[in-house]
C-alpha cells in the first residue's frame, strides 16, 4: 500500500497534469533543437580537423572561422578577439592571467573568480545587502599595484545586476590619472556574463570591459564550451601550451561542433531576449508573490526591484527549514531546484555568496534558488508554487 503522503502527490500531479517541473536553468539548460541540428554534421560527415591541410579540413576550418565571427558580431566585435574555451571557467582563469599585479573581484562573484584571485592574494570588495557592488566600492579598493578588476554582468545566485557600466568608468578614471603621473602600470576590467547572456545586452563596447567571460552551457548550448574576448591591446597568456591552436592562446584540436553550437544558440538568445525578458518576468513574479501570499516569513535576497535583477530568477528563504531536505522532498514530487550556485549545490554548504551579503545562517540555511527558462510554463509555476508550499508546511511542523 503507498503512503499517505505518496497518494498525495500522486493526485496533485494528476489534478496539474504534470509530472514534473525542472527549475534550475541556471545550473543547466537543455540544448535548444537548432543548436543540436548545427553541431551534428560535425560529429558525422565533417569530422575533420580544421588544422589539416586538405580541402576537406579547410572546409572545417571556415566552419569554425565563421562561428567565431558570429559570436563576434553579438558582442559587437571581432573573431580576432575571440579565444574558445573549454566553459566559462577556463576563461576566467585566462583572463586573470592575462595581468602580473594585483587583482580585485567582488565577494560574491562565481567560484572560478574568486579562487583566481584569492589565489593571487587579491582584494575582495564587500557588497551590499542586496548584493550590489558599487562603483564608489570598487573605486576605495583601487590600489596603485591593481591590474585586473572583475566583476560579474549579473550574479547567478541571487540575480542582482551589477552596475559594470559605472564601474567600466571608475577604471577609466584611475587608468587616466596613472597617465597623469607617469604610471604605465595596465589596469583591465573583466566581466563575466554566462548568466546574464540572453537577458542583458553584451556588447562588449557598450559595457565599456576589456575582457569577458561567456558561456554556451548557460544558454542552451553544449556545455564545456566558451569563450573570453578581450580588446585590442590586451595581450592573453596561453594556460594551455601544444600546437598553438586558438592564436597560441589555446593549443589543442579545436571543438569545432562545440563553437558552431555555441554561435547558434547565442544567436538564438540574442533573438528571443527581449521576448524571454518580458515572458520569463511575468512568471517569476507569479510565484514571488505566491510564495509571499502562501508562505508566512519567507525571505527574498536580492535587488528589491525587478528590472535590477534577472528576470527568470527567484531566491527564496525558509527560516526554520533545511534546504537540503526541501530538494529532496521535491525532487518526490518531480520538482526540481537549486539551493544556489551548483557547484555550491553539491556539497550543500552555505551559499558564500548570502554570507557575504550579511544573510543571517538560519535564513540562508533554508534557502532555495528557483530559475526559469524557455520552456518553463504557467502550469509548472502554479505547480512547484503548491509543492513548496506544502513541502516548507511540513517542515515546518515537523520541526514543531
Amino acid at each position: 500500500m503507498p503512503s499517505l503522503e505518496k497518494a498525495r502527490d500522486e493526485a496533485r500531479c494528476r489534478e496539474f497534469e504534470l509530472q514534473e517541473a525542472y527549475l534550475d536553468y541556471a545550473a543547466a539548460t537543455p540544448m535548444a533543437p537548432q543548436v543540436v541540428e548545427a553541431m551534428v554534421p560535425f560529429w558525422s560527415e565533417r569530422f575533420y580537423n580544421p588544422s589539416a591541410p586538405y580541402e576537406k579540413a579547410r572546409g572545417v576550418r571556415a566552419d569554425l572561422e565563421d562561428a567565431k565571427t558570429r559570436i563576434a558580431h553579438v558582442l559587437g566585435t571581432r573573431a580576432s578577439n575571440i579565444t574558445l574555451t573549454a566553459g566559462a571557467t577556463e576563461a576566467n582563469n585566462l583572463a586573470f592571467a592575462a595581468v602580473d599585479g594585483g587583482v580585485l573581484c567582488d565577494a560574491i562573484e562565481h567560484e572560478s573568480v574568486l579562487a583566481c584571485a584569492q589565489e593571487r592574494g587579491g582584494t575582495i570588495v564587500a557588497v551590499e545587502s542586496d548584493g550590489t557592488v558599487t562603483a564608489s566600492a570598487v573605486r576605495n579598493a583601487l590600489d596603485p599595484t591593481t591590474e585586473l578588476v572583475s566583476i560579474e554582468l549579473a550574479n547567478g545566485e541571487v540575480g542582482t545586476i551589477q552596475p559594470v557600466r559605472e564601474i567600466a568608468r571608475i577604471v577609466r578614471e584611475e587608468r587616466l590619472r596613472r597617465l597623469e603621473e607617469g604610471n604605465r602600470r595596465p589596469l583591465l576590467l573583466h566581466t563575466d556574463v554566462s548568466q546574464a547572456a540572453g537577458y542583458l545586452s553584451i556588447n562588449a563596447s557598450t559595457l565599456g570591459v576589456d575582457l569577458m567571460t561567456l558561456s554556451a552551457a548557460k544558454i542552451y548550448g553544449p556545455k564545456q564550451v566558451g569563450a573570453l574576448w578581450h580588446a585590442d591591446g590586451v595581450a592573453l597568456r596561453p594556460l594551455v601550451r601544444g600546437g598553438g591552436q586558438e592564436g597560441g592562446i589555446r593549443s589543442g584540436t579545436e571543438n569545432v561542433a562545440g563553437a558552431m553550437g555555441f554561435a547558434c544558440a547565442l544567436e538564438l538568445a540574442e533573438r528571443l531576449r527581449k521576448q524571454e525578458v518580458k515572458r520569463l518576468a511575468k512568471l517569476s513574479d507569479r510565484l514571488r508573490k505566491g510564495l509571499a501570499q502562501a508562505v508566512p516569513g519567507v525571505v527574498f535576497s536580492g535587488q528589491s526591484r525587478a528590472k535590477d535583477r534577472l528576470p527568470g530568477l527567484v531566491h527564496a528563504s525558509f527560516p526554520g527549514v533545511e534546504a537540503r531536505r526541501l530538494v529532496i522532498a521535491l525532487e518526490r514530487r518531480g520538482v526540481s531546484v537549486g539551493t544556489g550556485s551548483a557547484c555550491a549545490a553539491s556539497h550543500m554548504r552555505v551559499s558564500h555568496v548570502l554570507t557575504a551579503m550579511g544573510v543571517a545562517k538560519e535564513v540562508a540555511m533554508g534557502s532555495l534558488r528557483i530559475t526559469l527558462g524557455r520552456p518553463t510554463t504557467k502550469e509548472e509555476i502554479d505547480y512547484a508554487l503548491l509543492c513548496i508550499v506544502e513541502c516548507v508546511e511540513q517542515e515546518r511542523a515537523r520541526r514543531r
